[in-house]
């Protein structure tokens, strides 16, 4: 179990914000959005939705997932549904919930604690809990095709791969688990995780038989798909700093693939670009970040500890912009549409950069809650959830 959720990454922040406490808590308030804004791209709001309760006060980023057409969400109080990504008319939804602890009492309580967000692949829906579960759903009407039991919470959503489906859950541990009925093929066991710890892991990448993903001591990871076994790692962060807080270095971001080119980050460490096949370094710059990155063309976008927002060149890893507009509004991972780099904010507002220079271009408000899932991009829509179960999906047109 981690032992330390940063005071950024989870509710308490949110209630720093709505009580104006941000100099009390030694805090650097969210730089103020100009009122003069005049926006150069036009911004429409599509459709809204909610879902549940979102993620609440849990920490987790509970990002929805768009496959076929359909856009798929689910809350930690217990809430899964599936929308048309177009309309956002609700295709099905389900509500796993019982009256009182032992289904009996006025209060009712979840019996799901959804979380990290659900993986689609064909007619199956994976997902974790908090508790432990990964549940295998159908994803035409919802309904409960297999249950597996894991001994610690999954906070990310699980990745599907054919035969198997890979969860990751908070004590190091990664499972292959059978697809088809959710029995347990294998577990890779990473050892201890650190007791000071990001509230946070990053999604799960599989390819070419291989399973990527960033660890809570710093590393991009490797495994074989069919056992579990490793192949390689390579350091992200050095884990050096005269205090634990300082030596915290967790890869939370996703793993980008581009060819055979794998770009990952991590907290109080680098942007590094690294050979899939073999593992070895390719190059590395400081970038501290607790997000993950986006790409497009020959550009890497990312946000770093202060929500600076900036891009790199892709081959080598230089400078090409960094964006002070929105210092530490505590963005989301950037997503890329069209021209433009996608952020959610602390104070619900979605906003639109331009990739080619980082000009502040558009502006929306979901809700007045914080945003801190990435926002994703399917199509000509981009679609945004915030930690209250707010969903919206947004189109661009010329202005």
């Amino acid at each position: 179990m981690k032992r330390f959720w940063l005071i950024v990454l989870t509710g308490s922040l949110v209630a720093l914000a709505g009580c104006h406490s941000f100099k009390k808590e030694n805090i650097q308030p969210p730089t103020p959005l100009a009122k003069d804004f005049k926006p150069t791209v036009q911004t429409t709001k599509v459709w809204t939705a909610r879902v549940g309760h979102g993620a609440g006060v849990s920490g987790v980023r509970m990002q929805p997932t768009v496959v076929g057409g359909v856009l798929y969400a689910a809350s930690t109080d217990g809430v899964i549904a599936a929308y048309d990504a177009n309309t956002g008319k609700t295709l099905w939804e389900k509500k796993s919930r019982t009256h009182g602890w032992f289904g009996w009492g006025d209060k009712k309580r979840p019996d799901a604690f959804y979380s990290g967000g659900p993986a689609v692949a064909g007619d199956l829906l994976a997902i974790g809990t908090l508790d432990g579960h990964v549940y295998g759903i159908n994803v035409k009407d919802g309904s409960q095709r297999w249950s597996s039991t894991l001994p610690s919470e999954v906070i990310d959503s699980p990745a599907i791969a054919g035969p198997l489906t890979i969860v990751r859950t908070q004590d190091g541990r990664v499972y292959g688990l059978d697809s088809n009925t959710g029995e347990r093929r294998w577990v890779n066991d990473q050892g201890n995780v650190p007791l000071l710890s990001l509230r946070g892991n990053g999604p799960l990448l599989v390819a070419n038989g291989v399973v990527f993903f960033g660890s809570d001591d710093g590393k991009l990871i490797a495994l074989r798909l069919d056992n579990g076994d490793k192949l390689w790692e390579q350091k992200l962060a050095s884990g050096e700093g005269r205090t634990d807080i300082d030596r915290m270095n967790d890869a939370d971001g996703s793993i980008l693939l581009d060819g055979s080119t794998l770009y990952a980050g991590a907290y109080h460490g680098n942007l590094t670009a690294v050979d899939g096949p073999s593992g070895r370094p390719l190059w590395a710059r400081p970038f501290s970040t607790y997000t993950s990155l986006a790409a497009s063309g020959n550009s890497l976008f990312g946000t770093n500890i202060d929500s600076q927002v900036w891009a790199f060149d892709k081959s080598a890893g230089a400078d090409m912009w960094k964006s002070d507009a929105l210092k530490y509004r505590w963005l989301t991972a950037p997503a890329v549409q069209g021209d433009y780099v996608v952020v959610g904010d602390i104070e619900g507002y979605v906003h639109w950069l331009q990739t080619g220079d980082g000009a502040l271009a558009g502006r929306e408000r979901l809700s007045k809650k914080a945003i801190r899932a990435q926002p994703v991009v399917a199509g000509d829509l981009v679609y945004v959830e915030d930690v209250q179960g707010h969903l919206a999906a947004y189109r661009l047109g010329a202005k």
